[in-house]
């Protein structure tokens, strides 16, 4: 710590190295090494964090303070000025903890690197993040143009709740074609203004896989005043084998309860873009307070530093466990990505979309809500539990849990019927879990 070159800036002497010199001056972030751009997994394990700000630590203390001391009044009404929107460019420091805080900022450096994201926000949840980001860009009367199905939550929200305040919607199926997602969107234009495009691919929870490319040209050729922003649910895929800002997007959401967390102990959502499509979302956060609390962002800390490692695993056990699914006589389809039919359309959007196939896939069994019940009772490693994208490998019945609230023509036009069981394959070991679903099936 007394080293002056180890400090931007290079101050003169050792008293500087005290009070706030020490905690406003971090070290520089090495992002590349002799030409080389460091890879996500490299930066997990440090990335916008220098231990010299918190005694040496080598991981970032949980900062448990509801408030910040500002170093004088000057720089106290310079950070409001940031965080109330009143001075261009942000916040410059710590304020209070509805606002930022050091962990949410460590957090939000490290989310962004994954998507190459200029900015990245963090919320108390996955609902909070996507309900957060529709109050900042959806006015009364706007029209919200979306793929189908969404999660229950989701269409609640746009159907039911901004229904009450004259906000109207159209849908168009996963796998749309160009064409039928230029005739929605000519159909929106009638109803008001198209105030967003909201994707969510994989859909949840028949797997099925959006064309973004697709999406963004339909919405470029779209004759508006101003470009219509589309905004992705990401959870499913990303961010190992869905980058979707690269095809498209203009604003990724995910649940970091799911992978990114990976280990069912915390519920928290992000979104990550533009500078120019964050901010306005930023100043809805920081005035109704979803942000996600330092615990919870530290544990995220925590997890990012394996997800590469946990994701890898629970996709290589997903291939073994879905080729034994598909091959059992009590099995009527597996809704795996890794086996989509050759020259089929959501086989092209896998092919431009994907690096993956993901370890969530829907499993149809012959028969009813019956069979899909003694399938669940019967399971002893797999987990009867909603939620996805953790260590262990968790199974539900959609149609009677996550999507109960779903209405039932709707639900049975969407694909989302009474014998669909969820899957979400773990990191245990593959033989274990096929012995797991062999007996269970034998149980139906």
């Amino acid at each position: 710590m007394s080293d002056p070159d180890h400090w931007s800036g290079s101050p003169e002497t050792e008293a500087e190295l005290t009070g706030a010199a020490m905690r406003r001056r971090p070290r520089a972030q090495a992002l590349e090494l002799g030409g080389r751009t460091l890879s996500p997994a490299t930066l997990m394990m440090g990335h916008g964090y220098d231990p010299a700000l918190s005694e040496g630590a080598l991981k970032p203390p949980i900062f448990l303070t509801s408030t910040f001391v500002f170093e004088n009044a000057a720089a106290g009404k310079r950070f409001f000025e940031g965080v109330t929107g009143k001075r261009p460019g942000g916040g410059d420091g710590l304020v209070y903890s509805r606002f930022n805080g050091p962990n949410q900022e460590i957090l939000e450096d490290r989310l962004g690197i994954w998507e190459g994201a200029e900015e990245a926000l963090t919320f108390s949840s996955g609902m909070a993040a996507i309900a957060t980001v529709l109050l900042a860009l959806v006015h009364p009367g706007d029209v919200i143009v979306h793929s189908a199905p969404l999660y229950a939550a989701t269409e609640t929200l746009i159907g039911r709740i901004l229904g009450r305040f004259g906000v109207k919607w159209l849908d168009f199926p996963a796998g749309a074609t160009r064409e039928e997602i230029d005739a929605v969107l000519e159909r929106a234009k009638g109803m008001g203004r198209v105030a967003l495009i909201y994707l969510e691919s994989p859909a949840n929870p028949t797997n099925q896989l959006v064309d973004i490319e697709a999406v963004a040209a339909a919405r470029d050729a779209l004759a508006s005043e101003s470009k219509v922003p589309i905004v992705i649910d990401n959870t499913f895929l990303g961010p190992l084998w869905q980058l979707p800002l690269k095809h498209g997007a203009d604003l990724v959401i995910y649940s970091l309860t799911k992978y990114a967390g990976g280990h069912s102990d915390l519920v928290a959502g992000s979104v990550v873009g533009a500078k120019a499509i964050v901010d306005p979302i930023r100043a809805m956060r920081n005035t109704i307070g979803t942000i996600t609390d330092p615990h919870s962002a530290w544990m995220l800390l925590r997890s990012l530093e394996t997800l590469e490692l946990r994701m890898s695993r629970a996709g290589e056990n997903a291939v073994k466990v879905c080729e034994f699914l598909r091959g059992n006589a009590k099995v009527e389809q597996v809704g795996y990505l890794g086996f989509l039919e050759p020259g089929s359309r959501q086989a092209d959007i896998y092919k431009r979309h994907c690096t993956g196939a993901g370890s969530t896939f829907s499993l149809y069994l012959k028969g009813g809500e019956r069979e899909a019940f003694a399938f669940l009772d019967a399971l002893k490693i797999a987990k009867l539990a909603v939620s996805l994208g953790g260590t262990e490998t968790l199974a539900s019945a959609p149609a009677a849990m996550t999507h109960l609230s779903v209405p039932d023509d709707r639900k049975a036009a969407l694909g989302i019927t009474d014998n669909l069981v969820r899957i979400s394959v773990g990191v245990e070991n593959a033989d274990d879990l096929i012995a797991d679903f062999d007996q269970a099936l034998a149980a139906v």
